[in-house]
């Protein structure tokens, strides 16, 4: 699992190159910022959930990226209609397990959609994580009550039985695959303040994905690539709302010297 600058560079590239349709089922309150990063990116964004057309919307997209944050029933059909169908047609499939243990309802929902079809790539904080392996773990609403660092265990675990790649977030970002560990030390403080970032980084798996790379190495560009885009706001922002501006900025900006500089990534 060697990585370097030149590796995570060279997805960027073939993003900006290729334009991959990424389809997000997501949720309301982050479409939005997903949509205006993924664009920033240099992919080509799709919100659709209605069930009368996610089968078909997958089958035109590059990667399928399930988010459940915002759950209603009809929207748990969508997806699970959208995943059994990305998976028949090999299409990347990221999910976000946003909350996982907050209610007994959102986590009965996620073991039945990791049930339906087995998701290439498998991102969320270190309590979401937790709580899709240790039964009764909960979660402070859909924020982390654990480090990172706490949960590689238990991330290992899920990769082995689901045969995917776990990435865990947090001040430390954690890239799981069986046994093998990377550890992305990209970003800063001041992206926790503002909402999104982590369901931004779940786009970003299944824009590096649908690009070509493997789950293990798309998780490792989106998380580098969105840290590293995250300190270069940091140096200009005065707080989380211009932090939002200059991020985007950073992103479309993003030059292979910088990442260069900047990248910070270890087994």
């Amino acid at each position: 699992m060697k990585i370097n600058a030149e590796k995570i560079w060279a997805g960027l590239v073939r993003i900006r190159e290729e334009a991959p349709l990424i389809h997000n089922i997501t949720n309301y309150v982050v479409m939005n910022p997903t949509a205006n990063a993924l664009l920033a990116l240099g992919a080509s964004p799709v919100m659709a959930h209605a069930l009368e057309e996610v089968a078909e919307m997958v089958q035109i997209a590059g990667a399928l990226v399930i988010n459940i944050g915002t759950l209603s029933e009809p929207w748990v059909k969508a997806m699970h209609k959208a995943a059994v169908r990305a998976r028949e047609l090999k299409i990347p499939l990221v999910l976000d397990p946003v909350g996982a243990g907050a209610t007994p309802y959102r986590t009965r929902t996620l073991h039945r959609l990791l049930a339906a079809a087995k998701p290439d790539i498998i991102r969320g904080n270190a309590s979401e994580i937790r709580a899709l392996v240790v039964e009764g773990a909960t979660t402070k609403g859909v924020d982390s009550s654990a480090a990172s660092e706490e949960v590689v265990g238990a991330a290992q675990t899920l990769s082995r039985d689901h045969r995917c790649t776990v990435c865990v977030s947090g001040a430390v970002d954690y890239i799981v695959s069986g046994e093998r560990v990377l550890r992305v030390l990209n970003g800063d403080p001041l992206m926790t303040r503002v909402t999104g970032m982590g369901c931004s980084a779940s786009a970003f798996c299944g824009a590096f994905a649908a690009a070509g790379s493997p789950p293990w190495l798309a998780a490792a560009q989106a998380m580098a690539i969105m840290g590293i885009a995250g300190e270069k706001a940091a140096e200009k922002a005065a707080g989380p709302g211009s932090l939002q501006v200059y991020f985007l900025d950073a992103l479309h900006n993003l030059t292979r010297e910088q990442v260069d500089a900047a990248l910070r990534i270890e087994r």
